[in-house]
């Protein structure tokens, strides 16, 4: 042990406290040994330990990130493609619905959205269907289920063009979807 007098001499240089002679003399702190080194010689090993820790836990390396962007399917094969969402959320692409019309032909129609930026990021986007005189909007979230696989949760709402005001009640339509990866279609 150290005593009192030499830690608060002010003639004593850093040296005569710290070297390595003093600290074999006295020990140190950490009661090093040959098989320890003191303390001081493990900061920077703990520093490095601490900083990987973190740099793993960091949200853009989280193994729950569900990325919108991309092609998606639903269980009646409607296809919907999510281009590049840019630093603000907002994103655009195509809905190609599976859901048959009577009178009309099917046409690839496009979507525009936006969705928050986290790792299981809520969104909404808008689709203004080419073939009909329809807007869908759609709300949801992008999850992580516990196998790994990215899945889209989401409630729809269709609205329909009426020609009057008493036909409104008709006009709206309400629905969930559920949303997986499109497998990658070799070509």
């Amino acid at each position: 042990m150290v005593e009192a007098s030499r830690l608060h001499n002010p003639t004593l240089d850093r040296a005569d406290t710290c070297s390595s002679v003093a600290i074999k003399r006295r020990g140190s702190p950490a009661r090093s040994t040959a098989a320890r080194p003191p303390a001081a010689e493990m900061v920077p090993t703990t520093s490095l330990l601490l900083l990987l820790g973190l740099a793993l836990l960091a949200p853009g390396l989280s193994a729950d990130q569900c990325v919108l962007t991309g092609r998606w399917i639903n269980d009646l094969g409607s296809d919907v493609t999510i281009g590049a969402v840019n630093s603000n959320g907002e994103f655009a692409g195509t809905f190609h619905t599976a859901v048959m019309t009577p009178t009309k032909d099917i046409k690839i129609s496009p979507l525009v959205g936006t969705q928050h930026n986290n790792t299981q990021p809520t969104f909404g986007f808008t689709v203004n269907w080419n073939f009909t005189d329809s807007t869908t909007v759609f709300t949801g979230q992008c999850f992580v289920d516990i196998e790994g696989k990215e899945i889209l949760k989401g409630m729809w709402l269709l609205q329909s063009h009426v020609n009057s005001i008493k036909d409104d009640w008709k006009a709206t339509k309400v629905g969930t979807d559920t949303f997986t990866r499109r497998p990658e279609v070799m070509e």
